[in-house]
């Protein structure tokens, strides 16, 4: 916590959008902790709270389009390759296809509040080759559900904090 603290405190709103980029993508970032700390953020007056929620919510689209592009251009060939060491094997890939098909668009709103699964979702949309008008739709969705939730909880504790 104690150094994305610093790094917001340094670097402000980029700091905010690199790491919601690296942690969308997959990196070890703790998105919830961040979200929560830019809301505590702008109740002390450090951030603008509006402009944090469009910071995040940029970089939180950029890092799920980032997946997306990943899992659509080298998703299915590095499955082929490398899956069976995983356990993802053609007949468990054409599931999470036609999983994707039936919910993918739902799971990328309602998955992003899910740790783990958000950064999943990204990458099988891609692979699932699902339409990217629907994808950007509902991946813009989620993340900005996902930031306004965050942030204002942060904003909250500052105040109960207060």
């Amino acid at each position: 916590m104690g150094t994305i603290q610093e790094l917001i405190a340094s670097y402000g709103y980029l700091a905010i959008f690199l790491m919601l980029i690296l942690g969308i993508v997959g990196l070890p970032v703790p998105d919830e902790v961040l979200m929560t700390i830019v809301g505590y953020f702008t109740n002390i007056h450090i951030l603008n709270y509006e402009l944090s929620i469009f910071i995040s919510f940029a970089g939180a689209l950029m890092g799920m389009m980032i997946s997306y592009v990943i899992g659509r251009k080298a998703g299915r060939p590095l499955i082929a390759k490398y899956g069976k060491w995983i356990g993802l094997k053609e007949k468990r890939m054409m599931k999470v296809e036609r999983w994707m098909n039936k919910y993918g668009p739902y799971s990328l709103v309602f998955g992003y509040f899910i740790p783990g699964f958000r950064h999943v979702t990204c990458y099988f949309a891609g692979i699932g080759k699902m339409e990217l008008k629907t994808y950007i739709t509902f991946a813009a969705i989620g993340a900005f559900l996902w930031c306004f939730t965050f942030i204002t909880i942060g904003k909250f504790i500052g105040i109960i904090h207060d």
